[in-house]
């Protein structure tokens, strides 16, 4: 699987940080040619299932998540927030982490993917892609706050 890890420190309070990377809606404003389908009532929590739907026309497919972990930040402590792909082209795992650091924030996000169909010997490729296109939304979702660590 390609597995990939992005770090940002930002000047926004964790709260507000855990707040818009945890927008799965937001998500699609920053992927191009990505609609995404909130499938369960809010609020977000354990069991919370989405789909991004990615690509033009025919040339596209569905990429489903669910919520299997959820701790918001409060009290100092950080937040975390586990999602499992559970896709017929995509599966794999995702994890955001939200650090409270001073009056910023460090959102740390890990995630594995595999795309069916395609052989292991390109999951360096894959990983390489994958760091691209969620630092891309990662960035935007922050607002353009955040600093590479």
């Amino acid at each position: 699987m390609g597995e990939f890890r992005l770090t940002r420190a930002v000047a926004l309070p964790a709260d507000e940080a855990w707040s818009r990377v945890t927008d799965w809606r937001g998500h699609a404003a920053q992927v191009p040619l990505t609609a995404v389908r909130v499938m369960t009532p809010p609020p977000t929590g354990v069991g919370t299932r989405f789909v991004a739907r990615s690509g033009v026309g025919r040339a596209c497919f569905d990429d489903p998540m669910e919520v299997v972990g959820w701790e918001p930040p409060a009290g100092g402590r950080p937040g975390r927030c586990r999602l499992e792909k559970r896709g017929s082209v995509i599966t794999g795992w995702a994890e955001i982490e939200v650090l409270p650091q001073g009056p910023g924030a460090v959102v740390v996000w890990v995630e594995q993917l595999h795309i069916r169909f395609l052989p292991r010997l390109l999951d360096p490729l894959v990983a390489r892609a994958g760091r691209l296109v969620f630092g891309r939304a990662l960035d935007g979702l922050l607002l353009g706050s955040s600093s590479h660590v």
